[in-house]
C-alpha cells in the first residue's frame, strides 16, 4: 500500500509518518513542494532510526504520482478530507491502494477532491473539531486498512515479557 502526502509542511508530522510506513510496510510518496529539506533534523528525528526500512518517493506534482501508481489500475486512490461525505471504514481496501493526504494547513486542494470525489473519505469528528493532526489521521486510516487485510505481513504477537522475567517474579 501507499501513502502520499500532498505538500507536507512539518517535518515532525511527516517523520512520524514515515515510522508509521517503516513499521507497516506502505510506502511514502512525498509531493513537492515541501514545507522542509529532508535533511531536516525534525525529520529525521521523528522518524528515528527507521528510515533504512522505509521506501520513500520525490514527487513534483500529483500527476506525477498519479503517473507512477498507474492512475489507480492496481489499486484505488482514496483521498483523505474533512470535507469528504464517505467515512474511511466504509472503503474494502486492497493491497495496492493509495491513501492521499493534504497538507497540514490547507488539505487536498478542492480541483483534486472534485476530480475524484466518489473516493472522497473522512475520519469522524465532533461538529466544532477543525481537524486531526495529519500523523494521527494517517495512521487511523492506515491501520483501518490493515485490519481489514488481517494485518498480512505484521507480526502481531509481542515477544514476551522479559524485564519481569530477569527479575525472578
Amino acid at each position: 500500500m501507499h501513502i502520499v502526502l500532498l505538500e507536507p509542511e512539518i517535518p515532525g508530522n511527516t517523520g512520524n509518518i514515515a515510522r508509521l510506513c517503516a513499521a507497516t510496510g506502505f510506502s511514502l510518496h512525498l509531493v513537492k513542494p515541501l514545507g522542509f529539506s529532508v535533511d531536516d533534523k525534525h525529520l529525521k528525528r521523528a522518524g528515528l532510526d527507521y528510515w533504512h526500512l522505509v521506501k520513500v518517493s520525490i514527487h513534483e506534482n500529483f500527476d506525477e504520482v498519479w503517473e507512477t501508481l498507474g492512475k489507480g489500475a492496481s489499486g484505488g486512490f482514496y483521498f483523505c478530507s474533512t470535507k469528504a461525505p464517505r467515512v474511511y471504514s466504509q472503503i474494502r481496501y486492497r493491497d495496492d491502494d493509495v491513501l492521499v493526504f493534504g497538507k497540514e494547513t490547507a488539505g487536498i486542494d478542492e480541483k483534486i477532491l472534485a476530480a475524484h470525489w466518489e473516493n472522497c473519505i473522512r475520519v469522524p469528528m465532533i461538529k466544532d473539531a477543525r481537524s486531526l493532526n495529519l500523523s494521527n489521521a494517517v495512521a487511523v486510516v492506515a491501520y483501518e486498512a490493515l485490519r481489514q487485510r488481517d494485518f498480512s505481513g505484521l507480526v502481531a504477537g509481542g515477544s514476551g515479557l522479559h524485564r519481569v522475567q530477569e527479575e525472578g517474579c
